[in-house]
């Protein structure tokens, strides 16, 4: 469970398309303060989303080789072959010209952006995928368990870790910040696509890896 919550929230940290939004909110009019509420609202969304798993569960996790264990197991194989697939789509896409896009209404206001705007915003870019695959994982947790404990809040930070930390960096070094981000914002606008493509092809092989292992083994 720990290795599979650790590769999963490094997935959701890095994923390009739920850090633009971010970039973009640092990047604006108060863009610390609102930086630190999307923060929270991307934190307490995976927060609401452990709890509410582990409230189903009632902390008990399903016993190795039972109906919820495989179903679990099994769903994980199945968000895995869908992020290999997703992956696979995008890699043909590579290269061919795009229509263009029509920029997002909140991003033509986001100077005037409220707090609570930020916080709403953060978990509708999260990867909901990844997140899902993270909920398969956190059905196994044990509060009883300390390293299960440690799991879960170690899930929680690296998957908002990045953002963490280009908050605190633009608060104690907002000049110096503003630059890397810019940095950050043109890499990601010239390969989102190919970042998608390693990123979900990684974890989708390392989710079915994992669920073949574990099928064949209980």
């Amino acid at each position: 469970m720990f290795l599979d919550l650790i590769v999963i929230g490094l997935g959701i940290a890095l994923y390009p398309i739920g850090l633009t939004p971010f970039l973009l909110i640092l990047a604006s009019k108060r863009g610390v303060r609102k930086g630190a509420a999307f923060m929270l609202g991307w934190l307490a969304s995976i927060a609401i989303i452990i709890t509410g798993t582990l409230l189903v569960t009632q902390s008990n996790p399903p016993a190795p080789s039972s109906a919820p264990s495989i179903a679990a197991l099994v769903v994980k194989l199945v968000i895995g072959l869908g992020l290999i697939y997703f992956a696979m789509r995008q890699r043909r896409k590579l290269g061919q010209p795009k229509p263009p896009k029509k920029t997002p209404k909140w991003e033509t206001g986001i100077d005037n952006m409220s707090l609570w705007f930020a916080v709403i915003l953060a978990p509708l870019t999260q990867p909901w995928g990844l997140i899902a695959a993270g909920v398969t994982v956190v059905i196994q947790a044990n509060l009883a368990s300390a390293q299960d404990v440690v799991a879960l809040i170690l899930f929680a930070l690296i998957a908002t870790s990045i953002i963490i930390t280009l908050e605190l960096y633009a608060s104690f070094r907002p000049e110096r910040a503003q630059e890397f981000i810019q940095r950050i914002r043109s890499w990601i606008g010239a390969h989102t696509d190919q970042a998608i493509v390693i990123l979900f092809l990684a974890i989708g092989l390392y989710l079915v890896g994992s669920s073949i292992y574990y099928l064949s083994t209980s």
